[in-house]
């Protein structure tokens, strides 16, 4: 079974993978001829499908990201999607834990301070003790959980079949967090409505995709200084310079680097040989991409 790759790490990634054979591309360049009738596809980070007509062997792409939106309604017929659920898990819940430790200590009104040389004394507030929610039941919101626990946090994680009682959740819970994949159902999930159910000086933060949150919701929220946000993850993305989100009071703002770690790779394609082994061997992947999530 020949499956293509986009690196070098890949390549060495794949070798020990019983029944492949593991061939490089150049993801800047149309598909050879000889490369055509590829069974499986592994595209490079944040690239986009395109001239996967040309490869009449394709049965399988396989996804270094956890992230499935831009491929999904993408493939041709017959195509299968799997995603890398299980390699970004930890570094985002890493992230998620640095931004919460970030607004409870007060750590950006610190960082303020001291470039103006002011010692801005004063009571901060703790992660311990806190209720927080976590939208999504994945990887990202397990891991998550596990970390909360260790600071003295307790958690709520609500899966896909649980989201209706969100309406009675968000006002009991201290953060919430998201950790959703973006799908027609999440698409805007976090709306004005979502936002006024949460209480006094909240904290939500976005660990999934922007468009899962109204942006000009969470603008006019923030501007009140009723809640307080962290998102990794914008709508648009990149973030223009002159959008208002950048000056939002009570926001913390990362470029979508949650997962963006030195090891990111190396745990990506790990997972990646254990679909495509199980792809060889069985024909289907437990991370196969299922009815859009």
């Amino acid at each position: 079974m020949k499956v293509l790759v986009p690196d070098e790490e890949g390549v060495r990634a794949l070798a020990d993978v019983a029944g492949v054979e593991v061939v490089r591309y150049d993801p800047r360049q149309p598909f050879h001829v000889e490369v055509r009738d590829a069974e499986v596809l592994v595209p490079g980070f944040l690239t986009q499908a395109r001239g996967l007509q040309d490869l009449t062997g394709l049965r399988l792409v396989q996804l270094l990201s956890a992230g499935a939106e831009a491929w999904i309604g993408q493939l041709p017929d017959g195509v299968a999607l799997s995603d890398c659920r299980g390699a970004h898990g930890g570094a985002t819940a890493e992230w998620v834990l640095a931004v919460l430790l970030a607004v409870y200590r007060h750590l950006p009104r610190f960082v303020e301070a001291q470039r103006d040389g002011t010692w801005d004394y004063h009571q901060t507030e703790e992660l311990a003790g806190k209720h927080v929610l976590l939208v999504g039941a994945g990887d990202v919101a397990g891991e998550t959980a596990k970390r909360l626990h260790v600071f003295g946090a307790t958690t709520t994680l609500i899966g896909r079949r649980q989201r209706d009682a969100l309406p009675d959740l968000l006002p009991r819970h201290d953060a919430v967090v998201l950790a959703v994949p973006l799908t027609a159902e999440t698409r805007g999930m976090c709306d004005r409505a979502f936002l006024a159910a949460m209480p006094d000086g909240a904290v939500l933060v976005n660990a999934a995709r922007g468009p899962v949150v109204d942006t000009d919701a969470l603008v006019a929220e923030l501007r009140t200084g009723r809640l307080r946000a962290a998102v990794d993850v914008t709508d648009p993305e990149p973030l223009p310079a002159d959008h208002p989100l950048w000056s939002a009071p009570g926001l913390l703002l990362t470029p979508h680097v949650g997962g963006s770690v030195p090891l990111g790779r190396e745990r990506a394609y790990l997972v990646a040989a254990e679909q495509i082994a199980c792809w060889a061997s069985e024909g289907t992947t437990p991370n196969l991409v299922v009815d859009g999530y």
